[in-house]
């Protein structure tokens, strides 16, 4: 037997460190080749990283939130002299870029909403070998954590894929097992007492992986940009009766309209006038860079933190395709299914909060982007309309703009222009 040391491989785009998110074995673990040990992520991606050969796992170096350089020693493995004959070749080479280890392919995009949704995330620079379990590191970090072997479930989605109902679906099947009822009766114990929680019991939570890289971008967004922010009532009656009619018309069970696609078409149309706020300030070179098409970022919530997936020309979309492709994209940063592509890019960015909407809030500016638009939650209300007080469904706009690039009176002046075209929705489609 001999010792394999394992460093940390070049990830590519430049990464000269990266941080430790979770190990995936310890000391004792025997570990085959290809199997990921250890997540890390870089500035731009998270990345699972597998084991360049087979052996038992004598020790890690680092614990989560800790920050290793590229070609620092990982862990050491214990191996069959063959396989670290196989290994030494590229273990022996220089800690370049060119000689490092292989690296893995990205676990998911590291892009958060409000600040980072131009971040690009990093190149898949290790192929996955044809024998691993195919399935989305969410479900295999819960398989980890739960001690399931996925080589033992059957895998319902393509290709035999391991999708989240088929790990539920298991453990269900194992809580089952464990829950066999007594068949005598139990003796009279007397239950042990947790501890009281006391006024000043405190809990630590480290803050690593995509939340630190979340935070990072949030305080480089307000710490950078002067935010100048615009609040709007709108008048949505008319808009929710079209809404409500269109959806009318769907198949049951089809998903309906939100605000959010007639949010996009009418930003499309009004930044015509407004191309200033179409655009990314390019801090590096010193410039605006103002964007002809309009590539649509949404802002979403997902279990890891807030993402930004881009609906690319979105001005080359009818309502319902801007629909579909809002949900696909939504849903493909949910599920951790979204591509480098799917998010990055976007020119302008429109959040929601949904039913938690509130009456206001002031949306963080997605750099490099310099504005974000977004709704609140609709309420009737009584207004006067022609001398008279009717009830009308009201909602608010919520915006932000980069205040070195748009001024307050053009600023203003867009949310008023989408405002209007919001209330009369007809104008939404009526070509200029």
């Amino acid at each position: 037997m001999s010792q394999y040391v394992f460093k940390l491989p070049d990830l590519g785009e430049g990464t000269v460190q990266a941080e430790i998110v979770g190990w995936r074995v310890k000391p004792g673990d025997t570990v085959a080749e290809d199997d990921v040990v250890v997540e890390v992520m870089t500035e731009k991606a998270a990345v699972e990283v597998p084991a360049p050969v087979a052996g038992r796992v004598v020790s890690t170096t680092g614990e989560p939130g800790d920050m290793v350089p590229v070609g620092a020693p990982l862990l050491v493995l214990e191996t069959e002299p063959r396989a670290q004959a196989a290994a030494a070749a590229p273990a022996a080479l220089p800690a370049t870029p060119a000689a490092a280890a292989p690296a893995a392919a990205p676990l998911r995009a590291a892009t958060s909403g409000n600040g980072a949704g131009g971040a690009p995330e990093a190149p898949a620079v290790i192929a996955a070998r044809a024998s691993r379990v195919a399935t989305s590191p969410a479900i295999r970090r819960r398989a980890h954590e739960a001690g399931v072997d996925l080589t033992q479930l059957a895998g319902s989605g393509p290709s035999g894929r391991i999708v989240a109902k088929d790990l539920d679906a298991y453990l269900a099947r194992g809580a089952e097992r464990a829950a066999v009822p007594l068949r005598t009766a139990p003796r009279a114990v007397t239950p042990a007492r947790p501890a009281p929680r006391t006024a000043a019991a405190t809990e630590e939570i480290k803050v690593i992986g995509l939340r630190r890289l979340i935070a990072q971008r949030m305080s480089e967004a307000k710490r950078n940009i002067p935010h100048f922010a615009y609040v709007e009532e709108l008048d949505i009656t008319e808009l929710e009766a079209l809404r409500r009619h269109l959806n009318g018309k769907l198949e049951r069970g089809s998903p309906g309209l939100t605000y959010l696609p007639f949010l996009g078409l009418a930003l499309v149309r009004v930044l015509r006038d407004f191309p200033q706020c179409n655009a990314h300030y390019d801090a590096e070179r010193g410039v605006i860079v103002r964007y002809a098409a309009v590539h649509l970022g949404v802002a979403t919530q997902t279990p890891d933190g807030l993402k930004v997936p881009v609906v690319r020309d979105a001005g080359e979309r009818s309502l319902w395709e801007l629909a579909a492709e809002i949900r696909r994209v939504s849903e493909a940063a949910r599920t951790n299914k979204a591509t480098r592509e799917e998010l990055s890019g976007s020119t302008i960015t429109i959040t929601s909060l949904g039913k938690l909407g509130g009456i206001a809030s002031t949306p963080i500016i997605n750099a490099p982007e310099v504005a974000i638009v977004g709704v609140n939650r609709s309420i009737e209300r009584p207004v006067v309309r022609d001398g008279a007080i009717a009830i009308r469904l009201t909602m608010n706009l919520s915006s932000s703009f980069d205040h070195r690039f748009v001024d307050g009176y053009d600023a203003a002046a867009m949310i008023q222009a989408l405002k209007e075209c919001l209330e009369h929705p007809a104008t939404i489609f009526i070509g200029s």
